[in-house]
């Protein structure tokens, strides 16, 4: 069974980090784009970040741009948001999503694997 799976989700307070991973079950990560994906209350899906097959490119959504940053470990079969200077609006529930076929998407409609997410809240 192909899976993926988030975890390092939790609270922080504003202006802290957090560290995402996503990890998969079944299948390996190396030959697959990966994206990073938040859904807040009452808002749609909202694609936030993603990472190429080799880890050499990655694409950010301009509300993330030099807060969070994407890497992966193809070894580990493991992709990871490395969160900071989290904010408020930054809260929700974070997705990683994976497919063999894209090249550094945002859309989540061009994933074809999705993990259950993990719960991010930024409160004081």
């Amino acid at each position: 069974q192909l899976q993926l799976v988030e975890s390092g989700g939790g609270l922080v307070q504003p202006g802290g980090s957090l560290r995402l991973s996503c990890a998969a079950s079944g299948f390996t990560l190396d030959g697959h784009t990966i994206g990073w994906f938040r859904q807040a209350p009452g808002k749609e899906r909202e694609g936030i970040s993603s990472i190429s097959e080799s880890g050499r490119s990655t694409k950010y959504a301009d509300s993330v741009k030099g807060r969070f940053t994407i890497s992966r470990d193809n070894a580990k079969n493991t992709v990871y948001l490395q969160m900071s200077s989290l904010k408020p609006e930054d809260t929700g529930v974070y997705y990683c999503a994976g497919d063999p076929s894209i090249y550094l998407s945002l859309v989540a409609s061009m994933y074809d694997y999705w993990g259950q997410g993990t719960q991010v809240t930024v409160s004081s």
